[in-house]
């Protein structure tokens, strides 16, 4: 007899008389294949894995924070375009408004299709992905959805019911929708070409690179501040498809003479002491001024942090920058606005923002003490020097 035979007759010898050893390989087996199957899968990029999630579904709502700015405006349109290349119909929705000329140019030369809601019914479908943000907020109802999915870049806690990607270490929540084009082998479309002649299964259209490049340059300070590698590398991917004469017409649009003045008013009534800048412009009409105020108050030499607030309706709007690396705006904001109830503040190291709603014109704190616009003021400084 043979070796091969002698071994094949010692293993049938004990197999038989030891069935458990049986039982005992089919399971080991079955679990090494399992455990083979779940590392490929989950190793696999995620853009593929999110593209998966959406071809589950016949429609999706793509979500995007109150008061949309270009980044996400451009994840969202990015979604949307990578949901309708897997044959599921997708909407884009927003609560508040788009008020920076750079939004509204955003909005009107891409030609984009975004609805406006105000309440939890308004959603047009009954899956929503969540983009820029990972927590529905700004409209009625919003506290009740469990989101499909979420993709976001700031930190948070939300979580998707399907699929949950954040990443705080890029500067773009558009870097990451740019990265599930690249996991799928996505070409960008040249502007003077059509789809049809990149040779491609899925494609990045012109104006989706147009809007994913600028949603990139407007969150990373045209990545010059809080970017990473993969935002750089985003930015490189997408540039072939790159529209430069709509990019140049939503990056310089025309400005409105009262955010011209309230700029104005708020570098001649900024209070500076060392290092930061407080200033508060007053009632104004357009909120969106104060975040393009505090954009000029931080290019002030020898000004580090800012922060800008002003009032509409009965609300006052606080809008921060930083190039401290003392000063986390974000959790700065937090600090100052900590014990007034219903006050809503966050954002990153180097910008944030923050919303203080004020009851008979005044703000009240959880013990009931009135907060003066003047002691707010003193609580930034306070929060900035981390003293609170």
């Amino acid at each position: 007899m043979d070796v091969a035979a002698q071994v094949v007759g010692g293993a049938e010898s004990v197999f038989g008389t030891h069935p458990e050893l049986v039982a005992a390989l089919i399971v080991g087996t079955v679990a090494l294949v399992g455990g083979l199957y779940v590392v490929l899968r989950f190793k696999r990029p995620m853009g593929t894995r999110f593209l998966e999630r959406l071809s589950e579904l016949d429609e999706v709502a793509v979500l995007m924070h109150p008061n949309p700015d270009p980044d996400a405006m451009a994840a969202a349109i990015g979604v949307a375009c990578l949901a309708e290349q897997v044959g599921t119909d997708s909407y884009i929705q927003y609560s508040g408004q788009i008020r920076h000329q750079e939004n509204r140019a955003f909005e009107t030369v891409l030609d984009l299709d975004l609805d406006a809601i105000d309440h939890v019914t308004d959603l047009a479908a009954e899956h929503v992905v969540l983009v820029d943000h990972n927590q529905p907020r700004g409209f009625a109802g919003a506290d009740g959805i469990l989101p499909f999915a979420i993709v976001d870049h700031h930190p948070g806690e939300g979580t998707g019911e399907r699929f949950t990607d954040v990443r705080t270490d890029y500067g773009a929540c558009a870097s990451i929708v740019a990265e599930y084009f690249r996991d799928i082998g996505a070409k960008p479309v040249p502007p003077d070409r059509h789809a049809s002649e990149v040779g491609s299964e899925y494609t990045v259209p012109s104006t989706i690179a147009t809007g994913l490049l600028y949603g990139i340059l407007t969150d990373t300070k045209r990545l010059t501040a809080g970017c990473s590698e993969a935002d750089f590398t985003a930015a490189g991917y997408l540039y072939p498809g790159v529209n430069e004469d709509i990019l140049d017409r939503i990056a310089n649009p025309e400005v409105s003479k009262e955010v011209l003045e309230l700029k104005a008013r708020a570098i001649a009534g900024r209070d500076v002491r060392g290092p930061f800048a407080v200033s508060d412009i007053g009632t104004l009409s357009n909120v969106d001024a104060i975040p393009q105020a505090a954009d000029e108050l931080i290019q002030l030499e020898g000004v580090t942090a800012v922060v800008v607030c002003g009032e509409r309706d009965g609300t006052l709007y606080l809008s921060g920058r930083s190039r401290d690396d003392r000063v986390h705006m974000g959790r700065t904001l937090g600090h100052a606005l900590d014990n007034v109830p219903g006050a809503s503040a966050g954002g990153h190291a180097r910008m944030g923002g923050g919303q203080v709603p004020q009851r008979e014109g005044g703000i009240v704190t959880d013990g009931g003490d009135a907060l003066t616009r003047d002691t707010l003021c003193e609580r930034l400084f306070e929060a900035m020097s981390g003293d609170v």
